[in-house]
C-alpha cells in the first residue's frame, strides 16, 4: 500500500512559478510510475504529466509542456513538479498518482491506470 501527499501550491501572480512536491510512504516507490492530474472547478479531472520508474521517460500534455517539469528523487521518495510562467487557466486541485506499470508500458495518461492518488493540493493563479 502507498501513501502519497502533495505539497506546495498556493496563490501566484500569472507569470509566477510554484514547485509541488509529492511525498510518497512506503519502501517500493521507486516500483511506480507517476503522474500530475488537475481539476479545476467544474471541469473533469485531467492529465498532466508522468514520468517512468527510473525517470528516463516522461510525457506532458501539450498545455504544460514547456512551462512545467516533472522530476523524481526515488531515493527520498518524492516527485516533483517545478511550474513556470503560470497561467489563469492552470488553476486547479493537482494530485499526484501512482502506476504500476506493466510490460511494454513505462508511463500512462489513463487515470484507471493509477492505484494510488494524494488528496490534492490547490493552485490558484491570478491574473
Amino acid at each position: 500500500q502507498v501513501q502519497l501527499v502533495e505539497s506546495g501550491g498556493g496563490l501566484v501572480q500569472a507569470g509566477g512559478s510554484l514547485r509541488l512536491s509529492c511525498a510518497a510512504s512506503g519502501r517500493t516507490f521507486s516500483s511506480y510510475a507517476m503522474g500530475w492530474f488537475r481539476q479545476a472547478p467544474g471541469k473533469e479531472r485531467e492529465f498532466v504529466v508522468a514520468i517512468s520508474r527510473s525517470a528516463g521517460v516522461t510525457d506532458y500534455a501539450d498545455s504544460v509542456k514547456g512551462r512545467f517539469t516533472i522530476s523524481r528523487d526515488n531515493a527520498k521518495n518524492t516527485l516533483y513538479l517545478q511550474m513556470n510562467s503560470l497561467k489563469p487557466e492552470d488553476t486547479a486541485v493537482y494530485y499526484c498518482a501512482a502506476f504500476r506499470a506493466y510490460i511494454g508500458t513505462t508511463t500512462s495518461r489513463v487515470q484507471d491506470d493509477y492505484e494510488y492518488w494524494g488528496p490534492g493540493t490547490q493552485v490558484t493563479v491570478s491574473s
